[in-house]
C-alpha cells in the first residue's frame, strides 16, 4: 500500500483505546493507518505515545462541538515551527481554525490571560457558531457580544494553543478548590494494566466533594488500589489524590462513545463514608 493509500481516521479516545488494547493483546499491526484524529474528549498521553512510538501513527488532536459546525481547533504547528510542536503543546487541543474566535473568562466574565496555566470558561464565536437552539429565541444561546459558552474549562497559551482542563460539570470542588477529573484520569491511564479510567465527584461530609477513581482493568489483569494511588505521588498536589479506587467490569458510555459520567455519578457519588473511604458508615 502506498503512502497516498494509507488511511486517516477520526474517533473519540474510547474507540482508539479499544483498538490499542486489541493490537497489544493480539500482536497485530495497522500499517495501513497513517494518521488518527482524537476528538470528542481529552486524549490520554498513553494513547498518543503508544500509537506514535510503537505503531508509527501520527496522532492529531482536535476539538469541536455540534454547535460550532463542528470543528473549532486543531493541533497544528505555527508556520515558523515547521513540523515541530513543543512537548508542552503536543497534547493541547490546538489553535483555532479560520472563522472561529475563542477566549477564556472567569466567573465574573473577565478575560483570563493566555498563559497556558490560568484556567477559565471557554467561549467561542463566529459566523457558523450556534446562536440559538431549535424552538428558542434568536440569539438566546450567546451573550451580547456573540460569545457562546462551550461548557468547557480550558487554558490557552501564548501561542494560542488551547487545552481542555475539564468539562465544567465534571470539575470537582473540594473544600472550595477545583480539581480536574481529566488530569487524574490521564495519570491513572499511565498504568499498563488500566483499560479505562473515570474520576467523578463523590459526596463528602467535610469537603463537600472528593475525587473517586473508577477503573476498568485490561482483561485478566489485577491491580491493587494502592498501586494506582501511588501513581499520583509527586505528580499532583496531595489533596488532588483520589480518596478511593473502585474496580468495575464495565464503564458506561454515551451513544457517541464518551464515558457517561452522569450514570457514574448516579451509581457511585455516595459511595464514600464519613472518613472518605469506601463503604464506611
Amino acid at each position: 500500500m502506498t503512502a497516498k493509500e494509507r488511511l486517516s481516521r477520526p474517533a473519540v479516545p474510547t474507540l482508539w483505546l479499544g483498538l490499542l488494547h486489541h493490537l497489544e493483546q493480539t500482536g497485530a499491526r495497522v500499517d495501513s493507518l497513517q494518521r488518527l484524529v482524537v476528538g470528542g474528549a481529552a486524549c490520554p498521553e498513553v494513547l498518543w505515545r503508544k500509537f506514535t512510538d510503537k505503531y508509527d501513527v501520527c496522532v492529531d488532536l482536535a476539538w469541536g462541538m455540534t454547535e460550532i459546525s463542528p470543528v473549532g481547533v486543531v493541533n497544528r504547528p505555527k508556520t515558523e515551527a515547521a513540523e515541530f510542536i513543543p512537548a508542552g503543546q503536543r497534547l493541547r487541543q490546538g489553535r483555532t481554525l479560520y472563522g472561529i474566535d475563542m477566549k477564556i473568562a472567569d466567573d465574573a466574565g473577565l478575560d483570563v490571560a493566555w498563559t497556558g496555566r490560568d484556567v477559565g470558561k471557554l467561549y467561542v464565536r463566529g459566523p457558523w457558531v450556534c446562536s440559538a437552539y431549535i424552538g428558542e429565541d434568536k440569539g438566546s444561546a450567546v451573550d451580547n457580544e456573540g460569545w457562546f459558552d462551550t461548557g468547557d474549562i480550558a487554558t490557552i497559551d501564548a501561542d494560542g494553543f488551547m487545552h481542555i482542563a475539564d468539562r465544567a460539570k465534571d470539575m470537582i470542588k473540594s473544600g472550595g478548590e477545583w480539581i480536574s477529573s481529566l488530569a487524574l484520569e490521564n495519570i491513572a491511564m499511565s498504568h499498563p494494566d488500566v483499560a479505562e479510567a473515570a474520576v467523578i465527584a463523590a459526596h463528602h461530609h467535610k469537603w463537600q466533594e472528593r475525587p473517586l477513581l473508577i477503573i476498568r482493568t485490561k482483561s485478566g489483569a489485577s491491580v491493587a488500589p494502592r498501586t494506582i494511588l501511588d501513581l499520583y505521588k509527586d505528580r499532583v498536589t496531595s489533596w488532588w489524590t483520589p480518596d478511593a479506587v473502585v474496580f468495575v467490569d464495565d464503564i458506561p458510555h454515551t451513544g457517541t462513545g464518551k464515558i457517561n459520567k452522569v450514570a457514574l455519578r448516579q451509581r457511585y457519588a455516595r459511595l464514600l463514608g464519613r472518613r472518605g473511604r469506601l463503604n464506611e458508615p
